[in-house]
């Protein structure tokens, strides 16, 4: 049983593995935040809400009832009401009144979770979820606190059900997911920032008094904040420290806060972001908010990152290709840009085949008169004037090579010069009055209407009925801006954020669903929207547009810290490279994007001979080595980001029989010796052998594998472990 109530204490108990997490009741009404971390047993723990000093409980002292509020512990604070941190609930009333007094009504423990109507969130079986309810009877609201946990993962899964329950329409302003109070412990704040290019480094502050956030009000989750935050306490690293971590199932807007008060009490929450949110909650409906995932680790960020992973790959993504050998693809964006025909497609194809190359995805500019990103977003009909023959007679060409095909589509847009908005001008989102405002020649449709949604995915549907297609790269390169809907009320238009994500999920379910054996990538300017929620619909994200090896380095550690290595989608490509310029060896190349998905981003037939003869093995490499990356344990052994000269990780299969090392040497130096890099989740009693060489797996944990510096810079290696006895 994962969830105990002590009716005597007043005391909930939600216990994982390893972890316990503890709530309480004050007067029967007020419920509070008592405890988060290492597994507990007694819910002997009333003493932590310290009901006997000032300013006391109400029940005992009604004249300082704000000084209690204001200071108070509460599982899910509220606006209005006298605490003064920041909430994670608001509500207008009809009369213009911004308070509730959410005050506890009951809960219920449930096998299995409660679906999210229209939303990505966790699934499985073994699964059990404590519900707490509370009301505010003046308002009508009913209030449901989902806590799911799933056996053998030491996660915990938080969503909020909003039920008007009331006679009168309510306003919802802010429903956020999850909040968890502590005690300060000279917490740092680790995030995951960045740009378009250079997407999730890991960042880490102090966190002081007020309020530090990441968040995005852009539409989507972005390349420059991630819907992830962790507080860790001084000095964390891999094995030790403690973390509190964060993690939203959502791709659009969010916030992922913490506020350290005067008191040093710490409120960490995250959420649907509150700018230009507005829910119109009438009577009888219920709004749901996303999930949260929310880790606790005692001994590092290793174990953190390992329960993600296992959440993810076993409770989130659905995707049949989840457990199978994805093919190595090779994209033609790089390769061509928009300059392609029918003839220069079969060209790349037949010399990929002949390497070891799986299929072929054919990228932006097969579509409307798109010869170049000014046009045509929304015409998704084949220019049969640059494909001769159509699509049909191009894929089948493929085939006839042993591969596969696959195509990119940009759904969410539209641009201006277009049959579609020539058509349909309303369909882009857009303020009356206002000239649309463009990025990249492109305009958002307004995917809250349903007509859009339909009218979108009927097109898509009719490119994927007319041929064998195998892949979508599901793109998406601008940020929603001029918020207004043509189909919504004045009262609803703060609906519009929320409304577009909810039809996104809606055309990706129905796109999964009509084509199961599809293998969908989302894509958005490289990693703009690289969460959970989309990982719900689509097994592997692209990861950045830089696919440049050094620079993916750090892209890639920072999303390996929380996603699983079978989720990148990394690729090879030539070089200098188009992003930044940089030369590296095409073995680092390779090596490098072995840890993700893996595949090519190039003209194939213009490589070097001994160029397509290490594509050959790097073919072979990566079905040789896909099933222990895509599913082993992933350590962390050095970051590139900290020490400056080389980058280290390894994953090992469950077993412990087999294991894999990358290394990076990203810069050479004089006068520097061997590395002697001590590696992590070998079994200590078997005998390895490296790359031909013996060692005891005590040794290689606690000494270290030697690595011998090489001449030159960007050099890199992967040494193959395999058990011996």
């Amino acid at each position: 049983m994962s969830f105990l109530f002590d009716e005597k204490e007043k005391v909930f108990l939600i216990n994982t593995e390893k972890t316990s997490y503890a709530m309480a009741l004050v007067d029967d009404v007020n419920l509070h935040h008592v405890y988060y971390g290492k597994k507990i047993q007694s819910t002997n723990l009333r003493y932590l809400l310290r009901e006997d000093v000032y300013p006391f409980i109400p029940s005992t002292a009604k004249r300082e009832t704000n000084g209690y509020i204001e200071s108070a512990t509460f599982e899910y604070p509220q606006t209005g009401m006298g605490d003064y941190r920041d909430s994670a609930f608001c509500v207008r009333s009809m009369d213009g009144y911004r308070a509730s007094e959410l005050v506890y009504a009951g809960y219920n423990v449930m096998a299995g979770k409660p679906k999210l109507e229209g939303l990505p969130a966790t699934w499985g079986e073994k699964c059990e979820t404590l519900q707490i309810y509370l009301e505010d009877k003046l308002l009508g609201l009913k209030v449901t606190l989902n806590y799911s946990v799933f056996d053998g993962n030491d996660a915990i899964i938080r969503s909020v059900f909003v039920e008007n329950q009331g006679k009168e329409p309510v306003y919802l302003e802010k429903v956020l997911s999850s909040c968890v109070e502590m005690f300060n412990k000279d917490f740092e704040m680790m995030t995951l920032p960045g740009s378009w290019a250079r997407e999730r480094h890991i960042q880490k502050m102090p966190v002081g008094y007020g309020r530090q956030n990441a968040a995005s009000f852009r539409g989507k989750s972005s390349p420059q904040e991630h819907p992830f935050m962790a507080l860790v306490t001084p000095g964390t690293n891999q094995t030790q420290g403690e973390v509190y971590a964060m993690n939203f199932v959502y791709s659009g807007n969010f916030i992922a806060q913490v506020e350290r008060n005067e008191f040093d009490f710490v409120r960490m929450t995250m959420g649907i972001h509150p700018e230009g949110f507005c829910w119109k909650l009438e009577p009888g409906d219920t709004f749901t908010a996303p999930e949260v995932v929310n880790v606790y680790s005692a001994t590092g960020l290793e174990t953190m990152t390992r329960t993600f992973h296992h959440l993810y790959r076993e409770h989130l993504i659905r995707s049949p290709y989840l457990h199978k050998e994805r093919p190595i693809l090779i994209n033609n964006w790089e390769a061509t840009y928009f300059d392609f025909d029918e003839k220069k497609l079969i060209d790349i194809a037949k010399e990929a085949s002949k390497l070891g190359i799986e299929m072929l995805v054919m990228d932006d500019g097969w579509f409307g008169k798109r010869n170049n990103d000014d046009c045509s977003l929304g015409d998704w009909q084949v220019n049969e004037e640059k494909l001769k023959g159509g699509l049909p007679y191009l894929v089948e060409e493929v085939k006839k090579l042993g591969m596969k095909f696959g195509i990119w589509f940009e759904p969410e847009m539209i641009c201006p010069d277009s049959d579609l908005f020539r058509a349909h001008p309303d369909w882009a989102i857009q303020i009356p009055g206002r000239d649309i405002i463009q990025s990249r020649a492109q305009y958002v449709l307004d995917l809250t209407r349903q007509e859009v949604v339909d009218a979108v995915y009927d097109m898509i549907d009719q490119v994927l009925k007319s041929a064998d297609i195998s892949y979508v790269k599901w793109d998406m390169n601008r940020f929603l801006t001029n918020l207004g809907s043509a189909a919504l009320p004045a009262d609803r238009q703060g609906e519009i954020y929320h409304r577009f994500m909810l039809g996104v999920y809606q055309l990706q379910e129905r796109l999964i669903t009509d084509y199961p054996d599809l293998l969908l990538e989302n894509c958005s300017s490289g990693g703009g929207r690289f969460d959970p929620g989309m990982l719900y619909y689509s097994p592997q994200i692209w990861c950045s547009d830089d696919t440049d090896a050094i620079e993916r380095l750090a892209i890639q550690e920072g999303t390996a810290l929380i996603y699983p290595l079978s989720t990148m989608g990394a690729h090879v490509s030539v070089c200098p490279n188009h992003a930044i310029g940089r030369t590296t060896p095409f073995e680092t190349r390779g090596n490098v994007a072995l840890a993700g998905t893996f595949g090519y981003e190039l003209d194939i037939t213009k490589l070097s001979d001994e160029e397509k003869e290490l594509v050959k093995e790097q073919t072979k490499q990566y079905h040789k080595y896909h099933r222990l990356v895509a599913d082993g344990e992933y350590y962390r052994l050095a970051s590139y980001q900290e020490n400056n000269a080389y980058d280290c990780f390894m994953v090992v299969n469950s077993d412990q029989s087999k294991a894999l090392v990358f290394y990076v040497q990203v810069l050479s130096h004089a006068q520097v010796k061997s590395r002697f890099v001590p590696l992590r989740g070998l079994d200590e009693a078997k005998t390895y052998s490296v790359n031909g060489v013996t060692y005891t797996g005590d040794v290689l944990n606690n000494v270290g594998l030697r690595i011998d510096i090489e001449w030159g810079d960007f050099q890199s290696k992967i040494f193959e472990i395999e058990a011996l006895s």
